[in-house]
């Protein structure tokens, strides 16, 4: 099997052209040959359609009735050469497609150019003789010049077409190449500049996590943790009192007779939603829900509460543990101590401090995070970019190495 050989963009396009250097450098400087050869045949047709077009535009003037048709008709042919001949666009790098491209449109023009010969010179005749002769020559010479370029370019210079498009293929590769570089310092220097904003917002986090978990803070978060227990407790122990409150709730509000005061009332809305708090508020000994049980106890003799029997059995029971056995005085005095400590803590300088530094290590966290967030998005772009360009430089390099082997028979790979 044969050797690959390795090369970089640089290295090969040096290989390629000294590979090259015995056929296609005479071949190149043999088609700039002919692309200044037919430049100067058009320029020398061109001057000699100028010459047609003056000496026309001179018989014109003299209204000469003999030959002013012929001279107008001259004139006119005349300039239709010129205006041609000014559209053939000579190309100034010399290429395989810039020489096709130029001796296709050069071709299309002798051709329609021929036929315009051919049906009004003899129109003109006899008069213009000379005129046409001369143009006739320059002409003759132009179309062999063209012959020369069409054959050179359709036979000889299409061979190196592939060649040439491969040279193309490693400039635009090398230019690939230069903008993944630019593209890879891009996307450094964004890494750079995310690292350390990312460092600064894991610093304030822990600094903020450690105020949360450390002094005052972790203190009022033990307190509002049992606060939470504890109220857990007290809605399970007044559980059976929850349907006669809503009960009682509902006959005072729509005039049942069951004489409950608008304190009361408060109060059982209070003990329904927060029992935590309603203890808290309540005097030692909780005097109003006492009140509000010895009324409940009235209205479930006399069955004002429609109660299933067991709901009010439940509801008795509880009701007289908690009158005759002060169910609740060791809970209230707890609910008590521990809304002093969370008053205490929240109200303490040092809390204030640590909410505030808080806050402060927040805003930065929130400012920061919106900035990372943006670098972020432009390393994306850039970091698809990157793939994108990548991407298509492995096709170019796949594409340059079949073309290689196509023309020169070598193998190689691009690294």
């Amino acid at each position: 099997m044969a050797e690959t050989l390795q090369f970089s963009t640089v290295a090969l396009k040096e290989w390629i052209e000294k590979e090259t250097s015995t056929t296609f450098i005479p071949v190149q400087a043999q088609a700039k040959k002919f692309r200044d050869e037919t430049n100067q045949a058009i320029a020398a047709l061109n001057e000699v359609c100028n010459s047609l077009l003056e000496n026309s535009a001179k018989e014109i003037e003299k209204r000469n009735s003999n030959n002013f048709n012929r001279a107008r008709a001259l004139n006119k042919l005349a300039g239709i050469f010129i205006e041609r001949l000014a559209k053939i666009p000579s190309p100034e790098q010399v290429t395989y497609d810039a020489l096709s491209k130029y001796n296709i449109e050069a071709q299309k023009t002798l051709i329609v150019t021929e036929v315009d010969v051919r049906n009004w010179f003899p129109k003109i005749s006899p008069f213009f003789i000379m005129d046409r002769r001369k143009f006739l020559a320059v002409y003759e010479k132009t179309k062999q010049t063209f012959g020369t370029l069409n054959e050179f370019v359709t036979k000889e210079y299409v061979k190196t077409k592939t060649l040439q498009e491969t040279m193309q293929m490693i400039n635009d590769l090398q230019n690939l190449e230069s903008k993944l570089l630019n593209l890879q310092v891009e996307i450094e220097n964004t890494k750079n500049e995310r690292l350390p904003i990312e460092q600064k917002i894991a610093e304030l986090e822990q600094k903020t996590g450690e105020m949360k978990t450390a002094g005052p803070i972790d203190q009022l978060n033990l307190v509002t943790g049992e606060i939470g227990v504890l109220g857990n407790d007290l809605r399970n122990t007044l559980r059976h009192l929850q349907k006669p409150f809503i009960k009682i709730q509902a006959l005072a509000t729509f005039g049942g007779g069951v004489g409950v005061t608008p304190d009361e009332l408060r109060m059982i809305n209070m003990y329904l939603d927060d029992p935590f708090e309603a203890l808290v508020i309540e005097e030692t000994g909780y005097p109003i829900l006492r009140q509000i049980l010895e009324k409940l106890q009235v209205m479930l003799k006399e069955d004002k509460l429609k109660l299933k029997a067991d709901k009010a059995r439940k509801a008795e029971q509880s009701s007289v543990e908690i009158l005759s056995k002060n169910l609740l005085n060791d809970a209230q005095e707890k609910c008590k101590r521990l809304a002093a400590q969370k008053g205490q803590l929240l109200a303490s300088a040092h809390m204030e401090e640590i909410k505030q530094n808080i806050s402060i290590f927040e805003d930065q966290v929130s400012q920061l995070s919106a900035r990372r967030a943006s670098i972020e998005a432009y390393e994306t772009v850039k970091n698809r970019e990157y793939q994108e360009f990548q991407s298509e430089a492995n096709t170019r390099k796949r594409a340059i190495e079949r073309n290689v082997l196509a023309s020169l028979a070598k193998n190689i790979r691009i690294i």
